[in-house]
């Protein structure tokens, strides 16, 4: 049973104003989720990206914000962004979501269509959901339980991404080109989630990453199976060769000079509660070694997300003269991204058989992310969660995930303080095919993150 607890008239204020926008919420994130933002140009039109980016724009404008623009990006992606005017001498709070989202896989896969928010078995599905539109629609419906109930105590900066997904990189060099732009005395990145449901959760560290692209190159074109194969070099059987190389027999993700023995000192990750959270299949073992929370958010992680190879269904008996993967490494903090790049490039280039050519491109990194947890900010957010979630405590988790922006910003603004909360708690499948939102926890977050901009500024202004 959940801890009780009275409840303060300013959260009931909140509360009743958020549960009563909820449906308009629904319709809103209905409409966001529709545009088919992923921002690459071989899947999907770059119209679907600049179609979210203005529905967002108009959002921010209907709430009020005096400035908001549209800005173009170094990687070509379009970030949105809006300022609003506080109380004199109020902190600045900047509030950080992204539209850009993956992409939806197999969609016949889906349960319901990706990009129509369905309703099922009490959670909204659809392609971003959760990560990060639902992140848009958290911070709308803070803003207006706020101005529902007094005005917004802070001066409020929004800015919303249009590459996070890709890892191109576009808002952190934007960021690093206007250094004042997004200039805060706290940030929220409302991109993260909570260790489970019912469970209010900020996050403490986000491993970095670094994406590579490698193709393995062993013959003038394709050969006859039968004619050729046996000496004939095949690019395939060479990558796959490669890609084997990168981890040790219990899974361990191994990479010529890159340490993988970190530990993790906070909250544990209970094997049997991970294995439930992942769907691991009964019989099957969980890679790598030390605690969950180890390989989670203290050691590399390596991970082959896709191969370019003929499809079972409609191959041909023939040698492959080429193939490639896309690779993503993750990294703890500590362990600079670059750096890590370089090493994964060369510790694949080194492992090519048969003297096979192995080309490797960098396509993606952002640095790893630590969070001081002992500053005032989350004093704020911890109040807030605790009154939202009933009596229940934040918890202080890391996350195996990135979000480049973060690193990016602590390195700008080093004395601004960041927390990352968010809606992505194990059940959302973010990623994955049937991506969902708890509706639940979009309200309670909601309201958890009003009551944070109320009770900082409060404290900021002692």
């Amino acid at each position: 049973m959940e801890p009780l607890m009275e409840h303060s008239p300013q959260h009931a204020a909140f509360a009743g104003t958020v549960a009563a926008l909820m449906p308009r919420a629904r319709a809103e994130l209905a409409e966001l989720v529709a545009f088919r933002s992923v921002a690459d140009a071989e899947q999907f039109p770059p119209r679907e990206c600049a179609a979210a980016a203005e529905w967002i724009a108009r959002a921010l404008m209907a709430e009020g914000f005096e400035d908001v623009r549209l800005l173009e990006t170094p990687d070509g992606s379009v970030a949105v962004y809006g300022e609003s005017a506080g109380p004199e001498g109020a902190p600045t709070v900047l509030l950080y979501a992204h539209y850009d989202v993956q992409p939806p896989l197999d969609e016949a896969a889906w349960t319901s269509p990706p990009f129509e928010l369905t309703e099922r078995d009490g959670r909204w599905y659809g392609r971003g959901a959760a990560d990060c539109k639902g992140g848009v629609l958290m911070h709308l419906l803070a803003l207006r339980a706020l101005r529902a109930n007094g005005g917004v105590p802070v001066k409020i900066k929004v800015i919303v991404e249009g590459s996070e997904e890709q890892g191109t990189g576009g808002l952190e060099r934007y960021a690093e080109q206007h250094p004042d732009l997004l200039a805060a005395d706290a940030v929220v990145i409302g991109d993260t989630g909570n260790f489970r449901a019912g469970q209010p959760t900020v996050t403490a560290i986000l491993r970095g990453m670094a994406m590579v692209r490698i193709q393995v190159d062993t013959l003038a074109g394709n050969l006859h199976s039968g004619a050729f194969g046996g000496a004939a070099p095949d690019a395939l059987a060479a990558l796959i060769r490669v890609l084997d190389s990168l981890r040790a027999a219990d899974g361990s993700t191994v990479v010529d000079g890159l340490a993988g023995d970190g530990r993790w000192a906070g909250t544990d990750y209970p094997e049997e509660t991970f294995r439930a959270d992942a769907g691991v299949l009964d019989g099957v073992e969980l890679i790598g070694s030390g605690s969950v929370a180890d390989r989670l958010w203290a050691r590399p992680a390596v991970t082959v997300l896709g191969i370019d190879c003929p499809p079972v269904v409609g191959a041909t008996p023939a040698v492959q003269a080429s193939a490639r993967a896309l690779v993503s490494l993750r990294v703890p903090p500590g362990v600079d991204a670059s750096a890590a790049s370089e090493l994964l490039g060369a510790h694949l280039e080194a492992r090519a058989p048969w003297g096979a050519r192995v080309t490797v491109r960098p396509t993606g990194e952002g640095q790893a992310f630590r969070a001081d947890t002992a500053s005032p900010a989350y004093a704020s957010m911890a109040s807030a969660m605790r009154e939202a979630y009933d009596g229940v405590e934040m918890a202080v988790v890391g996350q195996g995930g990135s979000i480049p922006l973060t690193s990016t910003l602590a390195g700008l603004y080093p004395k601004a303080e960041i927390l990352l909360i968010g809606l992505s708690e194990p059940a959302a499948r973010i990623h994955a095919v049937d991506e969902s939102v708890s509706p639940d926890e979009l309200e309670r977050m909601s309201v958890t993150e009003a009551l944070f901009l109320a009770r900082y500024a409060s404290a900021a202004q002692g």
